[in-house]
């Protein structure tokens, strides 16, 4: 049965209209349309099982985040169990973390709990992931669900505490929050009458849109559909979750606190990262939290998925002129891939007028 969901359809045909800078890029252009294809085809409950969905905004540990197929794991177990006359030994134990990408996730929950200020706001020890999209890649550690979604923020958001004073928080933006994980977190955050609004392209605006629903009610949302006539969009006037699509920034009028991206400015050319950038100046926006490679994303060739023109961490700063770099983090916050990329966070703060 081919699912039929209005509101995307409608999103993705307002999207045809829009200035090229708020299509999507080269990078998502294609696999936009297939993940449409997919959810429609499988459902949007099922989302966070998805192959294009594990593959382009539902973050893994193990497959497919750690490049082992699911064939190769295979026949690494075969071998491994005919060493250990089927018992189920330490090595066998061992090597099944490694490959399901449990060890991996131990790892960030543990710098999670050793640098987290528990008295301090935003609350994040108490966190649990919800279970809404049948979700195939958390972890459960001390009674509580995580994923690498959810640990990713978490620690850029434990970086971010350092630095923030009392009540610094209260109205967050992001661009790009893939299926609504930031905007999940910040509704257990403990902070009254906290703001949170994502922006992005649809079908990830959608599919964001149902998971933030099934968590604080659709009541508790506004929505593209709701504000797509508003020739002018108050963030004062907003529910405490929006899920808007990316043109609509254009629209949305008021100050930030925080604005937030993570792991997809690097894949967009410069000049989309700059068009955004750009109303965030708008905004005022008090805190910039970004996490991208360092290095920028791989160069599209030969049919394989890349950008044109990687964005790399100096860009970030050259579009920020009136920003002061606070910190930037690779370890213990961010991640060096196994190839030699990282994987790097950068906190900067706008400079007082």
């Amino acid at each position: 049965m081919i699912n039929r969901y209005p509101e995307l359809e409608r999103a993705l045909n307002v999207m045809k209209a829009q200035d090229e800078l708020f299509k999507p890029s080269i990078f998502w252009h294609e696999a936009a349309l297939a993940i449409v294809d997919e959810v429609n085809n499988h459902g949007i409950e099922n989302f966070r099982r998805l192959p294009l969905a594990l593959s382009f905004f539902v973050p893994s540990y193990g497959t497919p985040g750690n490049s082992f197929p699911r064939e190769l794991i295979a026949e690494i177990t075969v071998v491994i169990k005919s060493f250990m006359d089927g018992e189920n030994t330490k090595p066998e134990l061992i090597m099944e973390q490694f490959l399901n990408g449990y060890l991996l996730a131990l790892a960030d929950y543990r710098v999670l709990v050793g640098a987290d200020d528990k008295d301090k706001l935003p609350a994040l020890h108490n966190f649990s992931e919800s279970q809404v999209g049948a979700p195939i890649e958390q972890f459960k550690f001390d009674k509580r669900y995580y994923s690498r979604s959810s640990l990713n923020y978490l620690l850029g958001l434990v970086m971010l505490k350092k630095h923030l004073l009392p009540d610094e928080l209260k109205t967050v933006v992001e661009i790009g929050g893939g299926f609504g994980t930031l905007g999940e977190i910040l509704s257990q955050a403990g902070i009254a009458g906290l703001k949170y609004i994502d922006l992005d392209i649809p079908p990830t605006s959608f599919i964001a849109q149902y998971y933030l629903s099934e968590i604080v009610g659709s009541e508790n949302v506004t929505t593209f559909a709701q504000t797509a006539g508003f020739p002018r969009i108050l963030i004062s006037s907003l529910n405490n979750i929006s899920v808007l699509c990316n043109w609509q920034l254009e629209k949305l009028e008021g100050e930030v606190d925080l604005f937030v991206n993570f792991i997809s400015f690097q894949e967009m050319e410069p000049a989309i990262v700059k068009n955004y950038l750009n109303h965030i100046l708008r905004l005022k926006t008090k805190w910039v939290l970004l996490r991208n490679m360092r290095e920028g994303k791989q160069i599209r060739a030969d049919g394989q998925t890349g950008v044109e023109v990687p964005i790399q961490t100096n860009d970030y700063l050259r579009m920020l002129p009136n920003y002061k770099l606070i910190e930037k983090n690779i370890v213990p916050f961010g991640f060096k891939t196994a190839d030699g990329y990282h994987s790097e966070l950068l906190l900067l703060k706008r400079n007082e007028l």
